[in-house]
């Protein structure tokens, strides 16, 4: 299991005591005590003691804002499959014993998880099966955009949890070959990623085909206004679990600003830092997917172990590149937005902005790939004079500056104060670029523009 689903304390003795104490069904708290998992983190120990069925039998909704890394996964799985075993555990089990094996069932599910992306999908189904470890009646099923149609539907006979991403979920609905009308229990994951990727339109569809519902989970590493618009129109007086500032969100995540004069300086300052001695592993963010795979040649010629990842690859070369990271025969992941959500690594001990996101939100989502479920973590920006714009977006996201640090040797010609990015033109270049920042936009890490809608979809 990941360290976003659970928080472990490897100098206490593993027990399930926490997660008892929430109510959950034994098999659920044998499997997290068999993980090592002992303390329920600050989201789990809120959301999931709402999310539960309540004592009338009704659901309540629930929107939780908490930060990537925190233990969100857990926080609506365990509370679903609680609920799940308890209402399909009896009809599964004298199924079993009458035919050896649970009867089987057109796919109609009555738990709907919805994610921005293929990889975190992935990751919340692994998740769900190694959480029914002991409950094995109980059917998990994956089903995202880039894999073979007639692999994932042989899974979907008898699912009671669906993992899903939009696009490809609608196509299976529309092909006959899904029905979503038994959805007790939607779960929105990454609710912010979603409409930045334009999926609205496929939240509202499936919104409607599953009107029927008892209950709605929306998480969220923000709750900038599109989410809360969301929210109002597909929850019923929800719960809300806001979790802390900002600030405290990234408590254990050290945040610096390094400023680069251009293109040549950045890469001398990033070639500086992944030889770090206390680097682990690293995601280098790139604007563009042109310049993630530029990038990750130039450091794999430099002599460091870096690959790429975008939404352009294939799904199968994706897997192997994310599989080669989780084993530790890749150290440094060169990334896009899109293409890193989901990426749960406990050894990626730092995050750089080489490019800085289009879109503030995204900031958080990238520093939140390190330093998650309580470990340290770096992350660093690096900013050219004509990133101030963006800057000074991220900054009042964070509701305070990122500190500015310059390393020995390669200190910046020029930097940017806070007020002079504060008073920055809204879609006007920085004037404040040095001689030789001027010739970087040939190299240096321009973000490109978003994918229109139906790019993303097909991506996802």
């Amino acid at each position: 299991m990941n360290t976003d689903s659970l928080h472990a304390n490897s100098s206490a003795p593993a027990s399930a005591a926490g997660f008892a104490a929430l109510g959950l069904h034994p098999a659920l708290l044998r499997a997290v005590a068999e993980r090592g998992f002992e303390t329920p983190t600050a989201v789990q120990q809120q959301a999931i003691p709402l999310a539960l069925p309540q004592a009338d039998g009704g659901c309540a909704d629930l929107i939780v804002c908490s930060q990537t890394g925190s233990g969100k996964t857990a926080a609506y799985l365990l509370p679903l499959l609680h609920g799940l075993l308890q209402t399909s555990g009896a009809a599964a089990t004298a199924s079993i014993k009458a035919f050896g094996k649970p009867a089987e069932s057109a796919a109609r599910p009555s738990v709907l998880v919805l994610c921005p992306t293929r990889e975190l999908a992935q990751q919340v189904g692994r998740d769900a099966v190694e959480l029914l470890r002991h409950a094995r009646f109980l059917r998990v099923a994956t089903v995202v955009g880039g894999l073979p149609y007639r692999q994932q539907l042989q899974r979907l006979s008898g699912v009671h949890l669906l993992v899903a991403t939009p696009g490809r979920l609608l196509d299976l609905q529309r092909s006959g070959r899904l029905r979503l009308d038994a959805v007790q229990h939607l779960v929105l994951d990454e609710a912010d990623r979603m409409l930045d990727l334009g999926f609205a339109d496929d939240l509202a569809a499936i919104h409607t085909l599953t009107a029927a519902r008892r209950q709605t989970l929306m998480f969220s590493a923000t709750m900038a206004p599109p989410v809360q618009r969301l929210a109002a129109g597909v929850m019923r007086t929800p719960r809300q679990v806001m979790l802390a500032t900002p600030q405290q969100r990234h408590a254990h995540i050290e945040q610096r600003l390094h400023w680069c004069d251009d293109a040549q300086h950045k890469r001398r300052l990033l070639h500086h830092w992944l030889r770090d001695a206390t680097l682990q592993q690293a995601i280098v963010f790139a604007s563009t997917q042109v310049e993630c795979d530029a990038l990750a040649d130039e450091l794999q010629q430099a002599g460091f172990a870096a690959v790429a990842l975008h939404g352009a690859m294939p799904q199968g070369v994706r897997q192997r590149r994310l599989q080669a990271l989780r084993e530790g025969r890749v150290q440094i992941l060169v990334a896009t937005d899109v293409a890193a959500r989901g990426i749960d690594v406990p050894s990626i001990s730092h995050v750089f902005n080489y490019g800085l996101p289009m879109k503030a939100e995204d900031y958080v989502h990238r520093i939140g790939r390190t330093g998650r479920a309580g470990r340290q973590g770096v992350a660093v920006t690096m900013a050219e004079p004509r990133d101030r714009r963006r800057l000074a977006a991220i900054e009042a996201l964070r509701r305070e500056p990122i500190p500015e640090h310059t390393v020995a040797g390669l200190e910046p010609q020029r930097t940017v104060s806070r007020q002079e990015r504060q008073r920055a033109p809204r879609g006007r270049r920085s004037t404040l670029h040095s001689r030789s920042s001027a010739r970087s936009s040939q190299g240096g890490g321009l973000a490109g523009h978003r994918p229109p809608k139906a790019a993303v979809r097909r991506s996802g």
